[in-house]
């Protein structure tokens, strides 16, 4: 098992994440003598569907103290019913973890969320942190991070091609309620290759020969499943006229390769960069939630070309950064940035390249590639008014 950062609470919590990044095996370890109710087991899905009483009543035979595993929860979210009313009855008498790689049941049905009973918690691929930073880039930016790739390095393609076709395509497509499979198959290509880039829907649309809802249906799907996420643009303070639409991406480099049928492909100069900001996204998002920062993470663009890959706000507090696949760092590159600090707009800015030496450009401090990801994780980059 690789080490984890993620701590665990001393309270009831969700925890989301996509399937296939360990929450499972995280909750296990952490949690050895849990009662367990694992819904991907069809014996257990079944047992609770006939008998929903014997829930609260194996619960209740547990001492107190005891923690509560329930994994997958979206699958029979009628529980979150019971475990409120525990809750309600026994004050935190039992610790439950509620574990899911889907949020859409849950909000299509309208269920008991818990609302200031439960915290949320979320959960990623593995970080470059967890790997003791013993990682190979471009392995990383073709296969990607998920544990299994890393657990077992030689069948790489094989765990992906399931993922892709076992997961992603079936299980995915079935939350979708989807009809029309080969849309859905070519939309999730095309998602694939647009992953990094600003959303358009309607183009999308045309590209799949499906209505303009349908996709935004399949994007919701892919958000509420963890799949994909939308980054927000960043609009504040800057002093000329901004891009509004959001970006994509999918959750992992190796994914993206794996939907746009570029698995078995070595990488090219065109979807190195892409790649780069989506693992660069995916270890700012689990900082954010390792550390508990709060915050929200944006892109920054002009229609001029201008941009910042990322924007990580908090209150009156922005810092950026900016992700370059090269292995010299050009002061062009930095020019938004920059100018957005001379502004006032942001208060910080990092550039992040593939080089050895740490740098400064000005207001910026440029940091290779593993350098950053050290900081990251040790809470020397995403702390509000620790300027560069």
């Amino acid at each position: 098992m690789f080490t984890r950062l993620f701590h665990l609470p001393n309270h009831s919590f969700f925890l989301f994440g996509p399937r296939g990044t360990g929450k499972t095996t995280w909750l296990r370890h952490v949690l050895p003598d849990a009662l367990w109710f694992d819904l991907l087991r069809t014996q257990t899905f079944l047992a609770l569907t006939r008998q929903p009483d014997s829930f609260r009543q194996q619960i209740e035979a547990r001492p107190a103290g005891s923690w509560v595993v329930v994994d997958e929860v979206q699958r029979l979210p009628p529980l979150l019913n019971e475990v409120h009313a525990l809750i309600a009855e026994r004050g935190h008498t039992y610790r439950f973890a509620l574990s899911g790689s889907s949020a859409r049941k849950l909000k299509r049905m309208d269920v008991n969320l818990l609302a200031g009973r439960v915290i949320n918690r979320q959960f990623f691929p593995l970080t470059a942190a967890e790997l003791n930073y013993e990682f190979d880039l471009d392995r990383i930016l073709r296969f990607g991070l998920l544990p299994q790739i890393h657990a077992e390095p030689h069948f790489a393609l094989d765990v992906l091609d399931a993922y892709v076709a076992n997961y992603i395509r079936e299980e995915i497509q079935q939350e979708a309620l989807v009809r029309n499979l080969d849309a859905f198959s070519r939309f999730l290509e095309v998602a694939a290759l647009m992953s990094g880039q600003v959303a358009n829907v309607s183009g999308l649309a045309r590209d799949c020969a499906v209505a303009r809802p349908t996709v935004q249906g399949y994007f919701a799907t892919l958000i509420d499943t963890l799949i994909g996420i939308w980054l927000p643009a960043w609009r504040k303070r800057a002093k000329v006229k901004e891009v509004a639409n959001p970006k994509f991406y999918l959750f992992d480099p190796g994914v993206v390769r794996a939907l746009a049928g570029r698995l078995r492909e070595p990488l090219d100069a065109a979807e190195r960069g892409f790649l780069l900001e989506t693992w660069i996204l995916h270890e700012l998002r689990a900082a954010m939630a390792i550390q508990d920062t709060g915050g929200q993470l944006h892109y920054w663009r002009t229609p001029s070309g201008a941009e910042v890959d990322f924007v990580w706000t908090r209150a009156a507090y922005a810092l950026g950064v900016e992700v370059k696949a090269a292995t010299a760092w050009r002061t062009e590159y930095g020019a938004s940035l920059k100018s957005l600090i001379a502004q006032g707009a942001l208060q910080a800015g990092y550039g992040v390249y593939l080089g050895n030496a740490e740098l400064k450009d000005g207001a910026l401090r440029v940091l290779p590639i593993r350098r950053f990801l050290k900081e990251l994780p040790s809470g020397n980059i995403l702390v509000p008014g620790r300027e560069t």
